[in-house]
């Protein structure tokens, strides 16, 4: 317990949005924002466990801070912090796919969005901890090794016939505007 509570207070030690958010309400309150803190995640965690909208909350918590990171990352000269939201991002977007087809079932699940945020804030956890990147080092990335090559030879497929479709309308539709402008 001593060590979870060793990591918490570090967690608040850290420069970001939320310490600095906390900050300000400790000196306008005058409570410790540790309790700020632990008082604001039980309150999430109740919200999610019963409260209306907890799909918007969950998806506001995977998206709102992993965005507003990203773009810090990108902002900086370091190649790393790049590196981190961009696998995290993969993760999400593959998260998303597959909740897409399972998301009827799995939404009437007791405490589904709880888990799905404790997933998501699992994957954006900074560290040797952080679950896109064991995700994608274990899972994603031999996937993507092993059959890359077949999903770029179907792309390449796609887009190609795309392209010969855009072509065939384009070319249709030149020829209707001539003939309608004949007709006049």
């Amino acid at each position: 317990m001593d060590g979870l509570r060793q990591r918490f207070e570090r967690l608040l030690e850290q420069r970001n949005l939320a310490t600095e958010a906390l900050e300000v309400l400790e000196a306008k309150t005058g409570v410790d924002k540790r309790y700020l803190a632990a008082g604001a995640t039980t309150l999430l965690s109740l919200y999610l466990l019963f409260g209306y909208g907890a799909s918007l909350l969950c998806n506001l918590i995977g998206f709102v801070y992993p965005a507003y990171a990203s773009i810090k990352a990108i902002e900086s000269p370091s190649k790393e912090d790049d590196t981190v939201w961009l696998t995290y991002w993969v993760v999400y977007s593959l998260f998303g796919l597959a909740e897409f087809f399972s998301d009827l079932l799995l939404s009437w699940f007791p405490f589904y969005y709880v888990g799905k945020c404790a997933f998501l804030l699992f994957c954006m956890i900074p560290g040797p901890w952080n679950g896109a990147h064991m995700l994608y080092h274990r899972v994603i990335r031999p996937l993507f090794l092993k059959h890359h090559e077949a999903v770029d030879s179907v792309v390449t497929d796609l887009s190609g016939r795309a392209l010969d479709v855009a072509a065939g309308i384009t070319r249709d539709g030149k020829v209707s505007v001539t003939h309608l402008q004949k007709d006049k």
